[in-house]
């Protein structure tokens, strides 16, 4: 499996034509996983237009313990509310980070108090860690000198970045006080979102989906 996903991204990395698809991470615990629908296909567009890539458009769902998790070169998490990994879950996901596969965990305001506890159950002996602003990943097609965009006020505090790091490979990107995702929703969902706000988030989307592709 570890070499199966390991050659999957190397050509993901190498030739974007290759049909590649990204998926939304279906979790228990009765929080609302289906949040954000069209974010996705809209920030796939977003890359597809301005990074040349050819990323297939609709997106898969997948379970934190299903073998099928190994296909998708990135995962993307939101929801606002409760999450719960089983043991094996858990063990599923700790071995497709370590093969080579990113989660992006997105924080829909609510989510923060219950993620943190699950991930611990992934990685032990990890943390997350906040992400300076000189980070690659704030860096790439779009530079965001001051880390990520305020999306959504919630509590009005600062949009922050965190990453769990093992042997020295960013494996999971957190943002929390952002709404990365609200971000990439069809214009009008959130009409608090302006045209500009929206641009920023996709950008800082588009961002991480090459900082996995081209292998950081």
């Amino acid at each position: 499996m570890r070499i199966f996903i390991i050659i999957a991204l190397f050509f993901v990395s190498m030739a974007p034509k290759s049909g590649v698809k990204l998926a939304k991470l279906k979790y228990n615990g009765g929080g609302d996983w289906y949040s954000n629908r069209t974010a996705l296909p809209n920030l796939i567009a977003f890359c597809n237009k301005n990074l040349g890539t050819q990323i297939i458009e609709n997106e898969d769902e997948i379970e934190v313990g299903s073998v099928q998790i190994f296909n998708y070169p990135y995962i993307y998490m939101t929801g606002h509310g409760n999450v719960e990994f089983s043991v094996d879950e858990a063990k599923n996901l700790r071995k497709y980070l370590l093969a080579g596969g990113f989660l992006h965990i997105d924080d829909n305001y609510g989510l923060d108090p219950y993620i943190r506890p699950q991930m611990k159950k992934v990685f032990p002996e990890l943390d997350f860690v906040e992400l300076p602003f000189s980070h690659s990943i704030y860096h790439k097609a779009f530079s965001f000198k001051n880390g990520l965009p305020k999306v959504h006020m919630h509590d009005n505090k600062p949009a922050r970045g965190f990453g769990l790091i093992y042997e020295g490979r960013l494996v999971c990107f957190y943002d929390t006080e952002c709404d990365l995702g609200n971000g990439w929703e069809d214009e009008g969902i959130y009409p608090e979102d302006s045209p500009e706000i929206r641009k920023k988030a996709l950008q800082m989307g588009a961002n991480i989906i090459q900082y996995v592709f081209e292998g950081y």
